[in-house]
């Protein structure tokens, strides 16, 4: 914003402020009139009539007065007034506007010349108060607009308050144009009117809509004050940064005077450089923004690529191996070798299994198609059913299962639910040494109605740091890099308790190793499971 802007926002405000004045000029001469009759008559009550030179003096104060207040054309009507009154009242022949003496009248002429210098003067000091008023407002009005449009990170409200504030500041409608997907300039926001006469979508209309696309196209000023299109009622003037074009910013103008146009357009361009730079810091913060989706999106498809591709080639490895062993070799294998290969074609569908569960649970999560085949779950056998599923990788663990005295039933999706419990101790198994003990521990809380499933092993550990991350879609640790896995299995079982309102997260052993603990509730719709001491179980 350069001074001569603020200057012309200045005079507009003292100009606005003065038309309103002139409304009020008649109560203003009829209190000057009074102020003076009053005096006047205050005078010959204290008997200062034959101190002609004090009583001139006093005159001067309905004057000053006058001047400050109401500016000067009041003042000069005191000062005149007060000449009348002096020589009716005071000077001789009273009651009379005739003068015995002659030099009274150069009396007068002073007394007017020193009474309308004094006016002016005084005027001039209340301009000077008003326009400091004015540009402490001014001030005030542009630091808001440009702590704004910093603060503002959507593009639709960044164009709002960009229109408003500027319609604000120049007390005109104002509207912004920018290009849709297939590059037509269209109006996206446009002011409040700023008066009830202004009322009618200024910036709406077909003609007002062709000059900013020839703005937009041509990059330069049209309208009210430029050398373009100067009939045009509005100013028209392109958000320009260095690299392109982004919009048009436009105000309806009612100025007439030439010096006055040029100060409108200056102003306006002005507003115009510090709206394009904020736009375009919004844009280049959304194309950040999309650039950071793509990469992640593209380190996820690499992550899900290698994993999948690492975790269907073993399996199928060795099914291949011991299907071909026992196709072409057959005679040459005892019965223990040929169970021994069966058993390898089994873990290896098994696990080729687990892999695509998972994939296909967590599109199923991601999707929002996952759908709960609630019913009352007793927890006892869906870990019966986890321990059947993961025996066979557990032959060298001590898996020590604690239940409360109650049998606990909570009320989910129970195939969900063993999926979670079965990648919780799939990963206890993974990563603890053999012959190590991992603990199940159930217990519910009767007073919040919660249940909570604690799975702790003796395993190398989750660092602090990453006992949050290990929640995310394929995230590996680096000290768990030689073990095989996705890293998809945690993620799923995360979305599938928070499915159910419950939480699970990961927390220090005190044996050493890591907890898992799960917390989901037990009750559905505020009623618990229908069980008695008798073991009936009512459906």
């Amino acid at each position: 914003m350069n001074g001569t802007g603020c200057e012309w926002i200045l005079s507009e405000r003292i100009k606005k402020e003065t038309q309103a004045f002139h409304g009020k000029r008649v109560p203003a001469y009829v209190w000057v009139t009074l102020g003076v009759t009053l005096l006047t008559l205050l005078l010959h009550a204290i008997g200062m009539s034959g101190d002609l030179v004090n009583v001139a003096l006093i005159y001067l104060f309905p004057v000053l007065v006058s001047a400050v207040y109401w500016g000067m054309g009041p003042a000069v009507y005191a000062a005149s007034f007060s000449v009348i009154m002096f020589d009716f009242f005071f000077v001789p022949p009273y009651l009379s506007f005739t003068v015995e003496d002659l030099r009274y009248l150069i009396s007068f002429v002073v007394y007017l010349a020193v009474a309308i210098l004094t006016a002016s003067l005084a005027g001039r000091l209340r301009q000077q108060l008003e326009m400091v008023k004015a540009r402490e407002a001014t001030t005030n009005s542009l630091y808001a607009l440009s702590r704004q449009m910093t603060a503002i990170t959507d593009l639709n409200t960044l164009l709002v308050n960009i229109a408003t504030q500027v319609s604000l500041t120049l007390g005109k409608p104002a509207a912004m144009y920018l290009p849709d997907g297939q590059g037509d300039l269209l109006v996206t926001s446009s002011s409040s009117p700023a008066s009830e006469a202004e009322k009618g979508g200024w910036g709406d209309g077909e003609s007002e809509i062709a000059i900013a696309k020839w703005v937009y196209h041509h990059g330069q000023i049209a309208g009210k004050g430029s050398s373009t299109l100067r009939e045009s009622p509005g100013l028209y003037v392109p958000l320009r940064t260095e690299e392109q074009i982004h919009g048009v910013l436009a105000v309806s103008m009612d100025a007439d005077e030439v010096h006055e146009q040029q100060e409108q357009l200056r102003l306006l361009e002005a507003c115009g450089g510090l709206a394009a730079g904020a736009i375009a810091r919004v844009k280049l913060a959304e194309e950040a923004r999309l650039a950071q989706i793509t990469a992640e999106s593209e380190r996820i498809r690499t992550a899900l690529l290698d994993s999948v591709s690492h975790e269907l080639r073993t399996p199928l490895t060795a099914i291949i191996g011991s299907a071909t062993g026992l196709l072409e070799n057959d005679i040459l294998f005892t019965p223990e070798d040929r169970r021994e290969l069966t058993v390898n074609i089994r873990d290896g569908a098994l696990r080729m299994n687990r892999l695509v569960t998972n994939l296909l649970g967590m599109v199923r999560l991601e999707s929002g198609m996952l759908q709960l085949n609630r019913k009352w779950c007793d927890v006892g056998d869906m870990i019966s059913v986890v321990l059947t599923q993961v025996r066979e990788f557990s032959l060298h663990r001590n898996i020590q299962v604690e239940l409360p005295d109650d049998p606990a039933f909570i009320y989910g999706d129970e195939v969900l639910l063993e999926q979670v419990l079965v990648n919780i101790v799939s990963n206890a198994i993974k990563y603890s040494p053999d012959e190590s003990q991992i603990v199940i521990t159930v217990a519910s809380d009767k007073s919040s109605s919660q249940l909570t499933i604690w799975v702790a092993d003796q395993g190398i550990g989750i660092p602090e740091a990453e006992r949050i991350c290990i929640f995310d879609k394929f995230y590996r640790s680096e000290s768990t890099q030689h073990v095989t896995g996705t890293g998809l299995g945690l993620a799923i079982c995360k979305g599938i308790v928070e499915v159910h309102g419950g939480t699970i997260v990961a927390e220090p052993n005190l044996g050493g190793g890591t907890r898992m603990r799960i917390e989901l509730p037990m009750e559905a719709h505020g009623s618990r499971f229908p069980y008695s001491e008798q073991g009936e179980v009512e459906e």
